[in-house]
């Protein structure tokens, strides 16, 4: 251990000098290799040095390749897999520790290539090539280049030909004969400036002809998102194979010029911007052109910034039981996030401290509190570190800078509270004594918790000398004052509301009784508004032992014991006491909000006009760019009342736009509103709504999707709003997370090779913005995206039922086959048309472990082929063997024609000719019969292999009729729909005869015998009377 020169005055740890980040050059073997990491601090008494490797502290022993040279830590005989790591320096004395930044020791190394041989590239004259480089392990930036054929001929770069210096690659775009020859990838390291070369691979041209003309394909492109630290030099590369050799071009998709120091090398298809700022971030174009057309690829560059602290806790000294509250705010992005060390330890919330982000509270106080505390602030670009000292210390009882009230004015009858608030540290024991003796607690008088002294209901005989004695164990110390006890103040007849009869004088009186020993003074209003005597025109005056005003016809008029003396004043000024007129109050005004949080807003506002009734009450409205129209809100305190101007309103949203609005009620009403307030933002805070809806599943293969509902604006809490998604595969303890940035985003797609089909993965989903993670929502089951089934089903058949419909019918696969699923089948008919081409009638699905199914909607005298698939969300699986099936012949497509019927006195006889069916339709077997008796009723059906029927008589309501043949082919046209009207009352030796004739109705009575003796064709062509 090492030890600073010792200092005179007593001084808490501060560095001097902090350690910083080495990269040691891996050379070949070295006797002696060392690194030292720096460390210096002052204080006293003299700092202990300590350092940590990894979190964990490092013992120097004798022997040890570590060593400590005052707080500087020596490292000889380095070992890169022993040694790398985050190293961090502890200083430490009485006053307690502070913890170093991180500094990290790696290690810069470059194999050489493992192959000694390559394979050849044989490419056509005008054709594109990509030579491969294939860099050894290594660590360390690293430089490529590639020599032509022999040492020192390097290839130059030019349109033609790029070097990527992010995979070592060459790239020809267009090659030519002089391009044949051996190509070797040279690997240079920048830190240890070795250098290694690859083995030479052959470049050969084909024999079989000149590769023609081709537009651009872009080869080399950079990520979508590109995260650029601020103030550094990003390169981004572009490079297209084509022929002609493309050009290339650069371009911001907002059209924002580049500045000067945009290097954009066209040639070599590099885009460079040094010193990188928030205003570079942004889309950009990479567009590659030839004569043959043109490609282009687009990335984002997103600006990150380290942590740079703006506000630091400061030394603080504080009082045992006091409060202590720090705040730590740094810029950077993404924002930092916050941690608070003390004495070099990361510190947890607990019932009195609380740890909240950049926030560090602790309450009571006690001597243990007493060290050193840090704030990190860190993002994924670093950390900075701040220190404070909190000193808590012992204070015995003082009353110098706040002693008791020296005299206290109360009236009979009134309360009265005496404060005590002595210094003190701990807070002690607080007693009262009213002159010598000790004062006791009753039930008008109280010693409160915070030590001052309350009297209810005071009497003449609580007037005295009260002392406060304020006791710890470090001493005591006391304050008195004086209670005084007056008698009350009160108007013992005072002004009434009067009608006043025009002509008339009216006298208005105010009387008091009051304690001898104070001094009066009267005040008068008139409409509310203060009466400064000697104004309004010498109108009002305030005279005599007895205050009195006076009013007369068209005169105010003020009453002396001994004289009257009459001034003239217009009606119109006439106070409301003597002139009545109610209604709702006006709308109040200047609506103010005072402060702003989170989640409350504080308003003040000025009242109305209360139209001469009393104001009892307000309602406070607000309204935001979610809301529809205005909201009544909730307030403190929860009913706001008429002589209340201010309200806090409380359960705002945060981040939220808010107006609002006032309005004012009396007995008559709730008048008008106010005009809105001005439009005030809600603080923001750390979300705590999740996303509903957590689900997923399906995908490509080896991919885990995730759905959630995304959370509405109004419930985001603050700017840069986004996910935070967490999963894990079932039976694992650790979770993966990534960050979905946007707002709006409903979805994640997590690939991986490793993911197994249809594993099931533990989901959450939670919520963060610029003020710090939020909530997960609950945990859900979400599948990986399964592969589709691997089997056919086996066993199809398949049965014609009509000319349009068939019947399939299979063996089920089992559902537990290597995690394939089965959710369903899937029926494919096809058949050949008249123009000799394949298609295909409407494909039936079924759902779970149904095995069979009717296909509808086939054509008649068709032959179809058949084939019957599983299916799952990845898709179908193999398809069966084929069946085929050929469907009936087509029903008749004649309908039913001269449909007669007769009807009697309890049923109606139908009569229609035979329909014959053509050759290419199946044959008639019956008909059906559908009738019913409204329009909008279901059908009945009867079925006869005649063309006649019997149906019961009509009475109550109409009957509707059609008429149908069927076959094996399914059901034919139908008749067209003939109404029969409902037929009360028929004489029992007539018959009723009807018939369509070429789609006319005609009705014959006649008697039985006649009627029956006619056939419709008869009755058609001849007209019976």
């Amino acid at each position: 251990m090492g030890c600073l020169a010792e200092s005179s005055a007593l001084q808490s740890p501060v560095f001097t000098k902090q350690p910083g980040s080495i990269v040691y050059p891996v050379q070949t073997v070295e006797n002696n290799r060392e690194v030292v990491f720096s460390c210096e601090a002052q204080g006293s008494p003299p700092l202990v040095y300590r350092w940590k490797l990894n979190a964990t502290e490092i013992i120097p022993k004798a022997g040890s390749h570590y060593s400590l040279s005052g707080g500087n830590l020596r490292i000889s005989r380095l070992n890169k897999d022993q040694d790398a790591g985050t190293y961090q320096c502890l200083a430490s004395n009485s006053f307690g520790t502070i913890v170093s930044r991180e500094a990290s020791l790696t290690f810069a190394y470059l194999e050489n290539f493992k192959t000694q041989r390559r394979s050849s590239v044989s490419v056509r004259e005008g054709q594109g090539v990509v030579l491969l480089c294939g860099p050894p392990p290594h660590s360390g930036d690293l430089i490529f280049s590639w020599i032509f054929n022999e040492y020192p001929t390097y290839v130059k770069q030019d349109s033609r030909r790029f070097i990527s210096q992010e995979t070592g690659n060459l790239y020809i775009a267009k090659v030519e004969p002089s391009d044949v020859g051996n190509y070797t990838c040279v690997v240079t390291n920048t830190v240890t400036k070795t250098r290694v070369q690859g083995p030479p691979t052959p470049l050969v041209l084909r024999s079989d002809g000149v590769m023609g003309e081709y537009e651009p394909k872009i080869e080399v492109q950079f990520p979508e998102v590109v995260h650029v630290a601020k103030g550094s030099t990003v390169k981004l590369e572009c490079f297209a194979l084509g022929n002609p050799a493309p050009s290339i071009s650069w371009r911001r998709v907002d059209n924002v010029p580049f500045p000067r120091k945009v290097d954009t090398r066209k040639a070599s298809g590099i885009l460079e911007i040094p010193y990188f700022q928030q205003e570079d971030a942004g889309t950009y174009e990479c567009v590659a052109e030839n004569s043959r057309g043109k490609n282009m690829v687009k990335g984002k560059l997103s600006f990150y910034a380290p942590p740079h602290l703006i506000e630091k806790p400061q030394d603080v000294q504080k009082l045992i039981d006091d409060s202590l509250v720090w705040e730590c705010k740094a810029t950077g992005k993404p924002k930092p996030s916050y941690r608070w060390m003390k004495n070099g330890e990361n510190m947890e919330s607990t019932e009195r401290i609380q740890v909240a982000n950049e926030v560090l509270s602790i309450s009571r106080l006690t001597l243990s509190d007493t060290g050193m505390y840090q704030c990190v602030a860190g993002n994924k670009h670093g950390e900075v570190y701040s220190n404070a000292e909190l000193r808590v210390i012992a204070v015995a009882p003082d009353f110098s800078h706040n002693q008791v009230r020296s005299q206290t004015l109360v009236k009979v009858g009134g309360d009265v509270l005496i404060e005590c608030k002595p210094k003190m540290s701990p807070w002690g024991v607080i007693s009262w004594r009213k002159g010598s003796e000790p004062l006791l607690e009753t039930s008008r008088v109280s010693i409160l918790e915070s030590g001052s002294l309350r009297i209810w209901n005071v009497t003449k005989a609580d007037a005295g000398l009260y002392t406060c004695l304020a006791r710890n164990q470090f001493g005591v110390a006391s304050s008195t004052g004086s209670v005084t006890v007056k008698e009350p103040t009160i108007i013992t007849t005072q002004p009434a509301t009067l009608d006043v009869t025009v002509g008339e004088s009216v006298v208005l009186p105010c009387q008091v009784s009051h304690d001898p020993s104070l001094e009066l003074k009267f005040t008068w209003f008139f409409n509310e508004q203060l009466i400064h005597f000697g104004n309004h025109g010498g109108f009002f005056e305030k005279v005599g032992g007895l205050k009195t005003l006076c009013l007369s016809h068209h005169l105010l008029l003020i009453y002396i014991p001994s004289a009257t003396l009459c001034l003239p004043i217009s009606l119109s000024l006439l106070p409301a006491w003597l002139y009545h007129l109610s209604g709702p109050p006006g709308p109040p005004t200047s609506i103010h909000v005072e402060e702003i949080t989170d989640t409350t807003a504080s308003l003040s506002w000025r009242p109305g006009s209360d139209n001469h009734s009393p104001i009892m009450a307000h309602t406070i409205q607000a309204r935001t760019p979610f809301s529809l129209g205005w909201q009544a809100v909730t307030t403190v305190p929860e009913v706001v009342g008429g002589q209340q101007l201010t309200a806090t309103v409380i359960d705002l949203n945060p981040w939220v736009e808010y107006e609002f609005r006032v309005l004012a009620s009396n007995r008559v009403g709730t008048g008008e509103p106010s005009e809105p307030s001005k439009q005030a933002r809600t603080k923001s805070t750390s979300p705590k709504v999740t996303p509903a809806n957590v689900s997923g599943g399906g995908g490509s293969r080896s991919e885990l999707v995730i759905t959630w509902e995304p959370v509405p604006e109004e419930l985001q809490n603050g700017p840069g709003f986004g996910y935070v998604v967490a999963f894990r595969p079932h039976g694992t303890t650790g979770w993966m997370q990534a960050a979905v940035p946007s707002p709006e985003a409903s979805k994640y797609v997590f690939k991986n090779e490793s993911i197994q089909p249809f594993s099931p993965f533990h989901v959450k989903v939670g919520v963060y913005n610029n003020e710090g993670e939020g909530p997960f929502g609950p945990v859900t089951t979400i599948y990986s995206a399964e592969e589709e089934p691997s089997r056919a089903p086996t066993r199809v058949r398949a049965k014609s039922l009509s000319a349009s419909e068939a019947e399939v019918w299979w063996k089920a696969l089992p559902w537990n086959a290597s995690r394939r699923r089965v959710l369903g089948y899937e029926v494919s008919p096809l058949y050949w048309s008249r123009s000799e081409r394949e298609d295909m009638a409407s494909v039936q699905r079924t759902v779970g472990n149904q095995t069979s199914t009717v296909i509808r909607g086939m054509r008649g005298s068709t032959t179809y082929y058949v084939s019957v698939r599983a299916y799952n969300t990845a898709g179908t699986g193999p398809p069966s063997a084929t069946v085929n099936v050929t469907t009936k012949k087509p029903p008749p497509s004649q309908p039913p024609i001269k449909v007669m019927w007769n009807a009697s006195n309890s049923k109606i006889i139908l009569n229609w000719e035979r329909v014959k069916a053509l050759e290419n339709e199946s044959e008639v077997t019956g008909y059906k019969v559908l009738y019913k008796k409204n329009r909008h009723s279901r059908p009945s059906v009867m079925e006869t292999n005649t063309t006649s029927v019997e149906l019961a008589l009509p009475v109550d309501e109409d009957y509707i009729i059609q008429i149908k043949p069927f076959g094996e082919g399914g059901d034919g046209s139908s008749s067209r729909q003939i109404t029969i009207p409902k037929i009360p009352g028929i004489k029992s030796n007539h018959f009723y005869c009807h018939v369509t004739c070429a789609g006319t109705l005609v009705q014959y009575m006649r008697v039985k015998f006649l009627c029956a003796s006619f056939t419709a064709t008869e009755l058609c062509k001849n007209t019976v009377t």
